[in-house]
């Protein structure tokens, strides 16, 4: 009974589709839903149903739809047929002959939609884009209890987060984990029980790794001679550098300090390299004499950039370096490439470790909109979790909260936001910048990593 009043309601108070306002595509133009005009369907739902498989929701927002009906997806640029074609009523699927502007159905069997595409007829260039979808608040790192079913595992979760889209799976070599983002620990653990209940895969949770990153301070320089000799022609290469923290827009040097003299430097070559792990490495080949023939500078250069994939400290990518090779040797027989690179990997680490290296954290932008009654507890909360407050605002009845905070302090946010405030607060993030850690806590990290190595 309660449903067909709500019913009743709807049908008696929600607009018609012609009295609709009008909608608009992602070029801003107006769309009337006409009937009779150009045929376009959007597909905001995606489900996986036993013994059919994806069961494609739609909206019609123009014209009509009717089974074997040619479209292509603006989106991926490809052709799809469409077949029979369901009106919804709740749990069932009514067949129909045509929906048309207004009307919402589903199909089945599409060959590449997914959540969020728009199909177009023919001479119809239409795109909606109307799903926002939510930026992530938990994460947890997952990996199957038994390693052999790791594959049947991510192609399960592949599959259920085209009916979730805020399910978003990472695969993070850099922490050589896999993790998944989530609204809250609720979400998470629904994702759980349908692995464990409806793919029969038993996952395990953990915390997910902290992406570190490690730079330099001071200035530093060390060598390195590579020589081995086993018969015949042997390896040999002998690589001098200075390393020295790198900011965006610094001079290059004119002169380097050692042993209490200053040398001129006369600049040969220069590199720089946008890391893909954010920050800068410049590479300066100040050779001269024919110490090392210019050939062999891209193997240095190759050694230095391998090295900085794992920094001395925990293992994290280096970042915002200057590297000078100003001297070095070589054998007229012995020496290659390998040579060089195995050289030039072992004096940029020494170098590093001398050059006061440090440890750099994620920090995140923090929005919480917070009842005025919670505000202290929140911002004690905060100033625990090494937060650094940059303003408040009042915002639709909430007070809005504005700090940075590092990513480590966010793991288990959301669920201690929920518990002070009896779930009435929301929060938003926004990575920021990387900073300095404190130095107990970058100790820490060393001994921990240190660990890690021995076992």
């Amino acid at each position: 009974m309660g449903v067909r009043r709500l019913m009743e309601f709807l049908g008696n108070v929600v607009p018609f589709v012609s009295e609709m306002p009008k909608l608009h595509n992602t070029r801003g133009e107006e769309v009337t839903p006409d009937s009779n005009g150009p045929e376009s369907l959007y597909f905001f739902k995606t489900g996986m149903e036993p013994h059919i498989g994806e069961v494609s929701y739609f909206k019609v927002m123009s014209g009509s739809v009717k089974p074997g009906d040619d479209l292509s997806n603006a989106d991926r640029g490809s052709k799809e047929r469409i077949g029979q074609i369901y009106a919804c009523a709740g749990a069932n699927r009514i067949p129909v002959d045509q929906l048309c502007a207004g009307d919402i159905g589903c199909t089945v069997k599409l060959k590449d939609v997914k959540t969020g595409n728009t199909l177009n007829g023919k001479d119809t260039e239409q795109h909606f884009d109307f799903i926002k979808y939510p930026n992530s608040k938990y994460s947890r790192s997952i990996k199957a209890v038994n390693s052999a079913e790791t594959e049947k595992l991510m192609a399960a979760m592949l599959k259920m987060r085209q009916e979730d889209p805020t399910w978003v799976v990472e695969q993070s070599k850099e922490l050589r984990q896999t993790i998944v983002h989530g609204q809250g620990e609720f979400h998470l653990r629904t994702l759980k029980w349908r692995l464990e209940n409806n793919e029969k895969i038993q996952v395990q949770f953990g915390e997910p790794k902290i992406p570190y990153r490690e730079t330099i301070t001071k200035m530093a320089r060390a060598e390195y001679r590579h020589k081995k000799q086993s018969g015949g022609a042997g390896q040999f290469g002998e690589v001098h550098l200075i390393v020295e923290p790198y900011a965006e827009g610094m001079p290059d040097p004119t002169t380097y300090k050692f042993n209490g003299q200053e040398f001129k430097m006369n600049i040969k070559g220069r590199e720089e390299v946008n890391l893909e792990w954010g920050g800068k490495l410049v590479f300066i080949n100040s050779v001269v004499g024919g110490a090392i023939d210019a050939r062999f500078m891209p193997a240095i250069l190759k050694g230095i950039m391998e090295r900085m994939e794992s920094g001395p400290l925990t293992g994290s990518y280096a970042r915002d370096v200057r590297v000078i090779v100003y001297d070095g040797k070589m054998h007229p027989v012995d020496s290659n490439e390998l040579s060089f690179m195995l050289a030039a990997r072992h004096a940029f680490s020494e170098a590093f470790k001398n050059a006061g290296p440090k440890i750099l954290e994620p920090i995140y932008d923090l929005e919480v909109y917070v009842p005025s009654d919670f505000m202290g507890d929140v911002m004690s909360d905060l100033q625990g979790r090494r937060a650094l407050i940059m303003g408040m605002d009042s915002e639709a009845g909430y007070q809005k909260l504005q700090a940075k905070i590092p990513l480590k302090e966010l793991s288990n946010y959301s669920i201690a936001l929920s518990s002070l405030t009896g779930g009435r607060a929301s929060f938003t993030t926004k990575f920021a910048s990387y900073e300095l850690v404190p130095n107990d806590i970058q100790q820490q990290l060393i001994d921990a990593h240190a660990s890690e190595e021995e076992e």
